[in-house]
């Protein structure tokens, strides 16, 4: 008989896996603050050109997506803690071994074996964190939890602020793998395996339930709606700066408007959550993309500095908060047999729109791109009022379930 998780299961499971997401969010912004460095000393790694170094940029960003895909395959099969335990370790090790670098090549092989790890983490966090949430409580669990990326977004821009001088880049790349000697040994001793899973085993799981079964059109719709997002995302993540200094920021209130962005996202998330719990999680994603939009068309307006501060806070709520929220969703809509497959195709297929976003506003940044961003994100609200979950949501025992409010 499997024995349902308690509160302090849950517990365990939202700190140590909020701990995770830090780490994975450090280590997806600490290659940006070091990209200066790296284009004006060669010495650092060789010769670097600029379109070198969004190239390597990518690569993280392509093992995240080829990770997650990878952990959807498997975290319905053979459980959701082996594969978290395993990504701990592999990113982990993956900074370590960046650190140790000296050539262009190495530099970039690693960065994507490192991405592979960090999209297993990603990818099976909102699954075990779900289904491990007292009943009625999984958005509100699934959110704050994943607030640790970019809880770690601000502390990699901090570190590298603050630590650079003394720690060099291979320093900051060797605080990334802590986890290795932190994290990971308190997570196997702590960390508990989903209930609803073992208790669920016997039916058809990972993609190939995912998409013969009712759940296929929510993940479709789902998969879509995480494209615009993380477009979103790292579009303003890569050129907020640039953005704003074209707007007549300078260097240092261009950065404060990206913590600013990324304070936003985790304050609104954690508002937003409980709203969805009450209203659906559908309905509350839709009117944060919502918001976005007319945030980003307002900052397209060219408004007072003071106003500037606001919403870009807005924008952080509409963008990477939302973002957040799409996870819950997704944990929702599907049932426990392909719950990790379903949330993992989410994570991974969005990382497509990820790698266009900074390519997109890249095209567009003469003419201001926040017109298109807004449409964009519109275009996410509408999709996310589509969703009709297979499942309700994410319980923490194997009994029946309710079904999710539409």
């Amino acid at each position: 008989m499997t024995t349902p998780a308690t509160g302090r299961d849950a517990a365990w499971a939202v700190a140590l896996c909020t701990a995770g997401l830090v780490f994975d969010g450090y280590d997806l912004v600490v290659y940006g603050t070091l990209v200066p460095l790296f284009l004006r000393s060669p010495g650092e790694l060789g010769q670097l050109t600029p379109q070198t170094a969004g190239l390597l940029g990518s690569c993280a960003l392509v093992g995240v997506l080829v990770g997650a895909l990878a952990a959807g395959a498997v975290a319905d099969r053979w459980g959701r803690r082996p594969v978290l335990l395993t990504g701990y370790a592999w990113f982990s090790v993956g900074m370590a071994a960046t650190a140790l670098t000296s050539s262009v090549p190495a530099f970039g092989a690693w960065r994507l074996i490192t991405g592979i790890g960090i999209g297993a983490v990603v990818a099976t966090t909102g699954t075990l964190v779900s289904e491990l949430a007292p009943p009625g409580r999984a958005q509100l669990a699934t959110t704050a939890t994943y607030c640790g990326i970019p809880l770690g977004s601000v502390l990699g821009t901090l570190a590298a602020l603050w630590l650079l001088d003394d720690l060099t880049w291979r320093g900051l790349f060797w605080l990334g793998a802590l986890p290795l000697v932190t994290l990971l040994p308190l997570a196997a001793w702590k960390l508990r395996e989903s209930p609803s899973w073992r208790a669920d085993r016997g039916s058809r799981p990972g993609f190939a339930g995912l998409f013969t079964g009712p759940a296929r059109v929510p993940a479709v719709v789902l998969g879509f709606v995480s494209g615009i997002g993380l477009l979103l995302v790292f579009a303003l993540g890569t050129w907020l700066p640039e953005l704003m200094g074209r707007a007549g920021f300078g260097t240092s209130a261009s950065l404060v408007l990206l913590l600013v962005l990324n304070g936003g996202a985790i304050a609104g998330a954690l508002l937003a959550a409980p709203l969805s719990e009450r209203f659906g999680p559908r309905r509350v994603v839709a009117c944060c993309f919502a918001l976005g939009a007319l945030g980003l068309l307002a900052l397209g307006t060219a408004p007072p500095a003071a106003a500037v501060v606001v919403l870009v806070a807005v924008v952080g709520l509409g963008t990477t908060g939302t973002q957040i929220l799409v996870i819950g969703l997704a944990a929702a809509a599907f049932p426990t047999a392909v719950r990790g497959a379903g949330v993992a195709w989410c994570t991974g297929f969005g990382r497509v729109g990820g790698i266009l976003g900074p390519l997109v506003v890249g095209f567009l940044v003469a003419d201001g791109p926040f017109l298109v961003l807004a449409g964009l994100a519109c275009a996410g609200a509408g999709l996310a009022l589509l969703v009709r979950g297979a499942a309700g949501p994410a319980r923490r025992t194997p009994s029946p379930a309710p079904a999710a409010r539409p």
